[in-house]
């Protein structure tokens, strides 16, 4: 749920994956496939495609362009079918829902995530520190986007991917705003998932995944796993399903091609100067970085302390909280970086805030269990 929103504009209201079924992210599965679950998928209950015209011409195309055998591509096109659930759910929310960072906030920076969490960094830390060292990308960081996507591997979705991949290449609902464009991801991500299942010898009919196509502990859609993908463990192969190791390395990769800088804040705290506030100038270039700290505090924006120094430019994040008032961050370079996992500010918020809760827990735990000094016992 790296999509980027490439995964839906119903992430508001939606968990980042939507997701369904468990595994244990701790264990290494040796038969590495690219497979969510054992259980039974969701069922997609519509018509195949092989009697679509456009699909089956599709299918030659994705052909071609990726170098695969026109036949077995027409023939796994052709199994799909249509997911009326996965239609449904990549469909805006319904005019005159109010966003709601609180309620979002507290679907994932919980008790029971932030458990998971301590868990997934004490069982994970040798490869955490590894990818941080390597990435530049904050542990904290890495183990956000796992618990936010799929709670550290135990969500990690039950749809068939193809059919969900399939409805939104040439079912995407015409009432969406972006349709087209949509429709047009969702062909090219069809085309990565037939082209990812020739090059690791798996059955495209029976990888699990979102309801918009995204795999794995990180949720990565068939593009980026074929980008930004690593063998994190070594072993000769890439598995974001059974090697949480592999996931690790892969979300810190994704954020290093992203242009993550490392050391660098994702956000400062704001308030501001009701005499000079400009909230309209500053909301105007929305989450994208444009001012500089200077221009920031001249339209009404007011920074204190380490924000004074920042380098580079910063952006005002506006998180709306129903009927009350917003709340708002400036936002750096690296927190428009996390957006391009989920092209979401309330998202990257909650990855950053879940990421921070673990962190603190886990050096909280390790601290009670010191042992005291001989002279206190």
């Amino acid at each position: 749920m790296v999509t980027k929103n490439l995964l839906a504009t119903a992430v508001l209201l939606v968990a980042a994956g939507l997701l369904s079924t468990a595994v244990e992210a701790k264990k290494k599965v040796r038969n590495k496939s690219p497979v969510a679950s054992s259980a039974a998928p969701l069922a997609a209950t519509g018509a195949a495609y092989a009697g679509r015209d456009d699909a089956m011409q599709a299918a030659d195309e994705i052909a071609a362009q990726h170098a695969l055998q026109p036949a077995w591509v027409r023939s796994m096109i052709g199994q799909a079918r249509f997911s009326a659930t996965a239609a449904k759910l990549v469909l805006p929310p319904a005019a005159g829902v109010a966003k709601n960072w609180a309620a979002y906030r507290s679907r994932f920076v919980e008790p029971v995530r932030i458990g998971a969490g301590v868990k997934f960094w004490r069982d994970h830390r040798k490869a955490l520190a590894r990818a941080e060292q390597d990435s530049g990308v904050p542990a904290a960081i890495i183990v956000g986007v796992i618990g936010v996507e799929t709670l550290y591997g135990q969500h990690i979705g039950n749809f068939r991917v193809i059919d969900a991949l399939a409805t939104l290449a040439f079912d995407f609902p015409s009432e969406h705003p972006r349709a087209a464009e949509r429709s047009a991801f969702f062909k090219a991500e069809l085309g990565h998932l037939l082209a990812l299942s020739q090059r690791t010898k798996t059955d495209p009919m029976r990888q699990r995944g979102s309801y918009a196509g995204a795999m794995g502990l990180p949720q990565f859609m068939p593009s980026s796993w074929a980008r930004y993908a690593l063998d994190f463990d070594g072993d000769g192969r890439i598995d974001l399903f059974g090697s949480p190791v592999d996931a690790i390395g892969s979300v810190a990769n994704y954020f290093k091609a992203f242009n993550w800088e490392p050391g660098l804040p994702t956000h400062y705290p704001v308030r501001f100067d009701a005499e000079r506030l400009d909230l309209e100038a500053l909301l105007l270039p929305d989450i994208l970085p444009t001012f500089s700290v200077a221009s920031f505090q001249a339209k009404g924006a007011v920074l204190e302390g380490a924000a004074l120094t920042h380098r580079g430019p910063l952006a005002l994040v506006e998180l709306q909280n129903g009927s009350d008032p917003a709340s708002y961050v400036a936002g750096s370079n690296n927190f428009y970086t996390v957006t391009r996992y989920n092209w979401s500010s309330y998202y990257a918020m909650a990855v950053i805030e879940l990421g921070q809760a673990v962190q603190a827990a886990l050096a909280n735990q390790e601290q009670t269990a010191k042992p005291l000094p001989s002279r206190q016992r």
